[in-house]
């Protein structure tokens, strides 16, 4: 399965065999781009859909056809934990985020998180931990090109320390929280993210068991 967010709307690939939401939209695909394009479109200029969900005997396949469609860049990230068990946030531009940014040439996915995390927080005494997962998500260049963006979200821990937000980077705040609680109170963040936290506050639970 495939999870790619538009406009912080979801658009899911998958072989059909999960159970749809009561406010999704779900269609097989059949292998003609132009109606592929119609989906990408309801999504990027409506609020119609929260999830559009197509399906196909071969996800892998649709969603390469779907990349096709956008210049790829990939970027890589980190669900920081503290002693506490508190996860490091960022605030910027009026939004909640996770530290990431673009992979410089010649780095590893693991080397961009780290450095991001670092340069973003402050913070250098990282232990570097698994994949967590990708997430996906799509944006318009000021000219209007496409652009699909994949992010590695790797595992980390770090002890307190002295956290600098980067301000060069709209970066206001660097914060620890406990990250069950912020999401109950609903804070402005994209879906994304909320989705990577998620997947986080589940493989924390599946540990416990």
């Amino acid at each position: 399965m495939y999870k790619i967010y538009i406009n912080d709307n979801l658009l899911v690939f998958s072989a059909g065999n999960s159970d749809p939401e009561a406010d999704a939209l779900v269609a097989p695909y059949r292998g003609k781009v132009k109606f592929l394009h119609q989906y990408i479109d309801l999504l990027e200029k409506t609020d119609r859909y929260q999830k559009v969900e197509l399906t196909s005997p071969d996800p892998d396949a649709l969603f390469e056809t779907f990349a096709s469609l956008y210049k790829l860049i990939e970027a890589a990230g980190g669900v920081v934990v503290n002693p506490a068990g508190k996860v490091l946030f960022i605030h910027r531009l009026g939004f909640w985020d996770l530290p990431k940014g673009k992979i410089d040439p010649g780095e590893s996915p693991e080397e961009a998180a780290v450095r991001e995390v670092w340069e973003e927080t402050g913070i250098q005494e990282i232990q570097l931990g698994s994949l967590l997962q990708s997430s996906y998500h799509t944006y318009k260049t000021p000219k209007g090109k496409r652009v699909l963006k994949r992010t590695y979200w790797f595992m980390m821990e770090a002890p307190n320390q002295v956290l600098i937000p980067q301000t060069t980077e709209y970066i206001e705040e660097a914060v620890w929280k406990a990250p069950a609680g912020f999401l109950h109170t609903q804070p402005k963040i994209y879906k994304s993210i909320s989705d990577v936290l998620a997947s986080y506050l589940a493989q924390k639970e599946a540990v416990k068991k």
